[in-house]
């Protein structure tokens, strides 16, 4: 039997009404919702689902972010078409089961054992032999041979011979059946599962998504949905020591929430690392309290090992800050800013003031993450990578090749993975609503091998998400502290101290023997010191050129403005020689100062105030008057669950069971169909006016053939294969006792 692509004809209704009933019904239209849904899942796989628009807009512009709006590409799963052509496939794809399965009943049992002798003639697969015994008892012969190798067969006398039908692999039509059925199954569970039930909640009950803010416990009645939701799959934030009861639906436009009936509380939270950094185990200890018993369940979550009360899966999702508090140190950037320290809560906000009077600007500072752990790859850091002293033309085969073949984590980069230490992050944002993201590590990090090179404090900054952090490398002083850093930034804001610097470094370096010579040495050190510290006149910069008027860039522009071409690298080579040695003079002043001790001039010190120079340089270009380091925090962790009332699960489950079943019944399952007609031989000539000895001739041939027969048979399959031409020849072998 061939299954029918056409649609179901009725013979009831309008001429439009039975031609929608034969498209809905019919196979194509089934292929081609498949292929729709096909399509809408790869969109919903590639492209992020449930983002922020702010996202969309930043990776592929605000043009192609309208678009995944309107058509809801963004929430493929849950957008109104999408359930409406899961809705059309279920209905479509029952018309076609309900069409062809009586057909295909039908045809199971049926072994078409009236078909024509002379239509075996135009089969593939035929042979036709003679055998040595009447056509009854080579039927019956024939008969129990395909029986005992478990073919259904029947046998059907006519006038002039048996015919022998048997028919192997009727299963492969069940195959048909349940491939479709698991369709039906696996759409309906994906219903019922889905925002089907909730988008009909919020049609009848009047319920609406919420957009506002503030306390769960203030949000109304309207925006809740019961205990008694039949399905759902919403998301549960629990801090450490603390219980909750009311999940987060995540829906187009806002959000609702979803009552349980029962409290989770978190007892602790466990996470281990790889050595990558990445996560590799999720655990979390919780205390179900049910509101209407009060009983409480202790139980344990882990990733792929979910927690089931009152049939509600609690998956562990992920997990986040539950609220941990931190100190943060400001480092000023600006003249106007003083250093101080800020407490504060991750998810909070503190206001602060960026300078004094009526032109202070107005900041506020979120406090958005805190990392404990952070693991950096530092195999492509400068000074790294192999010895300098390595022999370059040596060639070890060996090596090259264990780092190509083997385990698949093998790569030919070898990995330098370090944990840097727990990292803050928080946005500084204007008063009109502007904000950067900071990202600052609480320790200093050592960034290659040499042993002079002095760790830094890394302080990074990004305009958009989508970004990449920028770092201010401050070195870290013999303390391990940005102390030096901070003084030196206060000591070039006041013109006492740089003069004090600049006599010093004059002194040393010329003395008093020669006034002149140390005028003019202390006239470049002043300008140098003054132009890094951006407090030479904006004048020494090129007419019309934007730019930094503090730094390095500073004592360029003024260079390139003042100084003839051909004398420029001389004279600023002899400029950064007189700013490092003034730097270094009014450094040893604020430590003597601070009571410290003066620091060593040896490499060492020539690499640290190598580093402070650049960072000074750049202090000016940061883009907030402070950057705030991580000086102490306590860690309060909050586990991300996953609750899910799905009904709809068994229903996949078994439409997957039978998916599997009905795909291998069609693919590995061939139906077999075998005729044998069996007739008796011709006499080879009739009998007729002979004489006696050719009348007992005669009369023994027809004898004979009355105990002899032809056999004609055929054999027909679903699909041709190399199979079907082999199990023929043993066929033929064994039931026509013919030679292969």
């Amino acid at each position: 039997m061939t299954v029918s692509t056409e649609g179901m004809n009725v013979n009831w209704g309008s001429r439009t009404l039975r031609a929608s009933v034969e498209l809905l019904s019919s196979m194509r239209f089934s292929i081609s919702l498949l292929t729709v849904i096909c399509i809408a899942s790869v969109i919903g796989t590639v492209l992020k689902q449930q983002e922020p628009l702010g996202n969309y807009v930043n990776q592929f512009g605000p043009f192609w972010a309208q678009v995944f709006s309107l058509a809801s590409l963004n929430t493929v799963y849950s957008a109104w078409w999408f359930l409406l052509i899961l809705a059309f496939l279920v209905v479509s794809t029952s018309l076609c089961i309900a069409r062809n399965t009586p057909k295909i009943l039908a045809d199971f049992n049926q072994l078409k054992e009236d078909v024509r002798e002379q239509s075996l003639k135009a089969f593939g697969h035929r042979a036709q032999v003679g055998l040595a015994e009447s056509p009854e008892a080579a039927a019956r012969r024939i008969g129990q041979t395909l029986v005992q190798s478990g073919w259904k067969v029947k046998l059907q006398q006519r006038s002039a011979g048996w015919m022998v039908a048997a028919k192997k692999g009727s299963a492969n039509k069940l195959g048909y059946i349940a491939a479709h059925s698991a369709i039906v199954l696996i759409c309906i569970g994906g219903l019922l599962d889905g925002d089907m039930i909730v988008r009909a909640q919020m049609l009848i009950n009047g319920k609406t998504t919420f957009t506002g803010g503030g306390l769960i416990a203030d949000v109304p009645a309207e925006h809740r949905l019961s205990e008694r939701n039949p399905t759902f799959r919403a998301n549960l934030l629990v801090a450490e020591g603390t219980q909750s009861s009311t999940a987060i639906l995540n829906q187009p436009g806002g959000i609702l929430l979803q009552e349980l009936p029962f409290a989770i509380e978190l007892k602790k939270f466990s996470v281990e690392y790889y050595s990558t950094g990445m996560p590799k185990l999720f655990a979390s200890d919780i205390v179900i309290h049910d509101k209407a018993t009060g009983d409480k369940t202790p139980a344990r979550v882990e990733v792929n090992h979910p927690a089931n009360y009152k049939g509600v899966e609690i998956y562990q999702s992920s997990f986040d800050d539950g609220g941990s508090s931190v100190t943060l140190s400001a480092i000023p950037m600006s003249a106007a800013t003083r250093p101080f320290e800020i407490q504060g809560t991750i998810g909070g906000s503190s206001a602060l003031t960026n300078g004094q009077g009526a032109g202070a600007e107005q900041l506020t500072l979120e406090y958005t993450a805190l990392r404990v752990i952070n693991v950096e790859n530092f195999a492509g850091v400068s000074g790294s990578a192999a010895s300098p002293g390595a022999d370059v033309r040596k060639v070890d085969l060996h090596k090259a090749i264990e780092t190509r073949l083997g385990a698949a984590n093998k790569t030919v980069t070898q990995k330098q993975l370090r944990n840097v230490g727990p990292s803050v992050s928080y946005k500084l944002r204007d008063a009109a609503g502007q904000a950067r993201e900071f990202q600052n590590y609480m320790l200093p990090v050592k960034m290659d091998d040499n042993p002079d090179t002095p760790p830094m404090f890394l302080m990074g900054v990004r305009e958009n998400t989508v970004d990449a952090f920028q770092y201010l490398r401050i070195p870290a002083d013999p303390e391990s502290s940005t102390a030096t850093f901070v003084r030196l930034r206060a000591a070039l804001a006041d013109p006492a101290q740089r003069d004090l610097a600049v006599q010093r470094y004059t002194r040393l370096a010329v003395g008093t023997a020669r006034p002149e010579l140390a005028q003019q040495l202390n006239e470049s050190a002043s300008r140098a010191l003054a132009l890094f510290a951006g407090a030479e006149a904006t004048a020494v910069i090129p007419a019309g050129k934007a730019g930094p008027v503090a730094g390095l860039q500073a004592i360029s522009d003024f260079m390139e403005a003042n100084v003839p071409q051909a004398e420029r690298e001389r004279a600023g080579e002899v400029l950064v020689r007189i700013l490092n040695g003034v730097l270094f003079e009014l450094t040893s002043m604020t430590r003597e100062k601070a009571d410290l001790k003066p620091l060593p001039q040896d490499e060492k010190t020539q690499a640290f105030m190598s580093q402070m120079v650049l960072s000074l340089s750049d202090a000016p270009h940061y883009p907030a008057p402070m950057a705030f380091q991580l000086k102490d925090f306590k860690q309060v962790q909050a586990s991300v669950f996953q609750v899910a009332r799905a009904p709809g699960k068994t229903i996949v489950y078994l439409g997957c069971a039978f998916l599997i079943l009905g795909i291998f019944a069609m693919l590995y399952i061939r139906e077999r169909r075998i005729w044998v007609w069996l007739a008796p031989l011709a006499p080879a000539h009739a009998p007729g006016n002979a004489d006696s000895a050719g009348g007992l001739e005669a009369m023994h041939s027809v004898s004979e053939s009355a105990q002899s027969s032809q056999a004609t048979m055929a054999l027909s399959t679903n699909r041709k294969t190399m199979d079907g031409d082999k199990e023929f020849e043993m066929l033929k072998t064994k039931l026509l006792q013919a030679p292969q």
